[in-house]
């Protein structure tokens, strides 16, 4: 009995291992273009980054998890940005006071883009907070990451390495 209940908990873990990897793993759709307003007043075009990795991060000022992960993401910006890797924070919120306000405690490095009106991230699918895309050198979206939880920084560490590899 013992046997079996392990079995099935192994195929159990497997099958789901193998639904999230379909999730969140890799793919090869061309990145949808756009062009936001960032914090310093510049706009930014994704098409501008072309040959770089790029990391989309969508994100709120409400968002637990979103603050959680902020000092993190901007650890791998300072690390790998000189290595051709670009990290983008691309704010949710209809009123920007909030996201201003919240940074203005924890700074981060990496360029804040404001989406107000949610364009970006209906072209990007963004259902869940934060929301992480990966864009290869080429323009394709090859990673895409729902939520956030401790450890998952790790998986994000690989994917920018391996991307930057390529």
């Amino acid at each position: 009995m013992r046997s079996k209940l392990n079995t099935w908990i192994r195929a159990t873990a497997l099958t789901a291992t193998l639904a999230v990897s379909s999730l969140v793993g890799a793919s090869s759709a061309l990145a949808p273009s756009f062009a936001l307003p960032s914090r310093t007043g510049d706009v930014v075009a994704l098409d501008k980054l072309k040959g770089q990795v790029v990391m989309l991060n969508f994100w709120a000022s409400w968002c637990g998890p979103c603050r959680q992960e902020m000092p993190l993401l901007d650890q791998m910006h300072k690390r790998y940005s000189s290595l051709g890797f670009t990290l983008l924070g691309v704010n949710v919120e209809e009123n920007t006071k909030d996201a201003e306000k919240w940074l203005a405690q924890t700074p981060v490095t990496f360029p804040v883009l404001f989406d107000k009106e949610n364009k970006v991230s209906k072209l990007y699918d963004v259902n869940a907070m934060p929301s992480t895309v990966f864009i290869d050198r080429k323009g394709n979206v090859r990673y895409l990451h729902r939520g956030y939880k401790p450890g998952d920084e790790a998986e994000y560490l690989n994917q920018i390495r391996a991307l930057l590899k390529e």
